[in-house]
């Protein structure tokens, strides 16, 4: 009896001085520690070259902190090893994924605050310099579009597409988790859309806006993918934190409203093509 009395006064004493603890969000932040992908542009790499350091670093100078990376490659589980990763007795290494897709469940997700398209990359001078939209490319002649080798991640908005229009034949397939991280997703533009390897790419639009002003020779165009019932092209962006911190969220909430402008500023400067949000996302 007597050691259950005292077993359960250290559970009461020990309530109590947790309860006396600041919770984890009210600790005061000595820096901004952003989760990243150390070679992913036009988002990130360990030069601080993407536009998702540029934003962290505009973040930085209103929250007067520095920024403090922690890198691991996008790739599965990244959520899992960088937002979400704790030893025991030590702080998490970042607090902030600066690009998740609205509404991602691994995180509390901010706000969007911007939302881009899939668009067709294609070389000028090779007959498909007319091509605006993904509807003028179904236009083409059924001869003209048997000659085309379209490359593409698999598993993507791109493959599906291709297999609606009966055009899986043309698709040249690209793994969406390369286990090397030294590949970047720009590779299918930047290596083999350049070396003619493929006559076209479906790819993400700041993937696709990127590499396609950085690619000198041939140059570049970039056609819109129009979304089509079933088959969205569209999807918003947003920041992400860990659940149970709303203190945190609403502050990053309000940093992504107070510098709107200059964050689209840095989007365009990196060539992201930018389009209206979904009605069901700019709803939220």
């Amino acid at each position: 009896m007597k050691a259950r009395t005292l077993a359960t006064l250290a559970l009461a004493w020990a309530a109590a001085a947790a309860c006396a603890q600041p919770a984890p969000e009210d600790v005061p932040r000595t820096a901004l520690k952003v989760c990243q992908d150390p070679n992913n542009l036009p988002y990130s790499n360990l030069q601080g070259e993407g536009f998702e350091n540029r934003i962290a670093e505009l973040f930085a100078r209103d929250l007067g902190l520095p920024v403090v990376y922690y890198s691991f490659p996008n790739r599965l589980a990244f959520i899992r090893n960088t937002l979400r990763y704790k030893l025991p007795d030590q702080d998490y290494p970042c607090d902030l994924v600066m690009d998740v897709p609205a509404g991602f469940d691994q995180v509390s997700a901010t706000r969007p605050y911007f939302t881009s398209s899939y668009a067709l990359v294609f070389p000028k001078g090779k007959g498909l310099d007319h091509v605006r939209t993904s509807d003028d490319l179904l236009a083409l002649p059924a001869e003209k579009l048997r000659t085309l080798r379209i490359g593409l991640y698999d598993r993507s908005p791109g493959s599906q597409w291709l297999a609606r229009h009966d055009l899986v034949d043309r698709g040249v397939p690209y793994s969406i988790m390369q286990p090397d991280p030294e590949q970047y997703p720009g590779q299918i533009i930047e290596r083999d859309l350049a070396s003619g390897k493929i006559d076209a790419a479906i790819v993400w639009g700041p993937i696709a806006g990127f590499f396609a002003r950085r690619v000198r020779s041939p140059q570049l165009q970039l056609a819109s993918m129009r979304s089509e019932p079933g088959l969205p092209f569209d999807y918003s962006i947003a920041m992400g934190v860990r659940y149970g911190e709303p203190k945190w969220k609403q502050l990053i909430e309000g940093l992504l409203v107070k510098h709107h402008d200059e964050i689209l500023a840095i989007l365009r400067e990196y060539g992201v093509p930018l389009v209206a949000a979904p009605a069901a996302t700019a709803a939220k």
